[in-house]
């Protein structure tokens, strides 16, 4: 049986931890990469050392940024007592290109998930908490419309809502099921204006 000599295997196999790749996907962006010259090849690898060198998460949202904070949570004309919770940085991206939210933005780096071991602990909901004060007037629950993001959502809503602060979900234009990233522009906008109060 043929084998791929060490270094192609290496790469394939690193290729394979991304998410979405599977063992054909690493093989076929393996001979990609081996197909291209070593000034792309070496752009590419700078390109993804830069990125992890440069960047981290914002201070006060933890969203993805280079200065901290974030250019959203130095922005003096964004809405500071409008708080929108997301799974992601890329749920980020997507309420943005909306134009529809010109409040600030906290990210809790995933959703509660038994299944997966991930608890309350495991997310910036500690650092979500710190943030409420008199001065919100209300926190968007912007987590993907499925399972783990109606539940992240509830559990949110009981800490919140003691302290005194308006509570809305989002709407559900949204398809059940899907993830934040992939909803179309208008959709959202809609879900964003539709919102309820838990």
């Amino acid at each position: 049986m043929f084998r791929y000599p060490k270094p192609m295997a290496r790469l394939i196999e690193e290729l394979t931890r991304l998410p979405g790749v599977g063992p054909k996907t690493g093989q076929r962006l393996a001979f990609f990469l081996i197909d291209q010259s070593p000034a792309q090849v070496n752009s590419f690898v700078e390109a993804i050392v830069e990125a992890k060198r440069k960047i981290k998460y914002c201070s006060q949202c933890f969203h993805l940024t280079e200065e901290d904070p974030c250019s959203i949570c130095s922005d003096l004309k964004r809405d500071k007592t409008f708080i929108c919770v997301v799974e992601q940085p890329r749920d980020v991206i997507a309420m943005e290109r909306t134009k529809s939210f010109n409040g600030v933005y906290h990210v809790l780096h995933g959703a509660i998930s038994p299944l997966e071991g991930i608890g309350p602990n495991q997310l910036r909901i500690k650092e979500l908490l710190a943030r409420i004060s008199p001065d919100i007037k209300e926190v968007v629950l912007a987590t993907d419309p499925n399972v783990e993001g109606e539940a992240t959502a509830m559990y949110l809503a009981r800490l919140l809502k003691p302290l005194g602060v308006k509570v809305t979900r989002m709407a559900h234009g949204m398809p059940v099921g899907s993830d934040l990233e992939y909803v179309d522009e208008v959709t959202l906008s809609k879900a964003l204006e539709g919102r309820r109060e838990l």
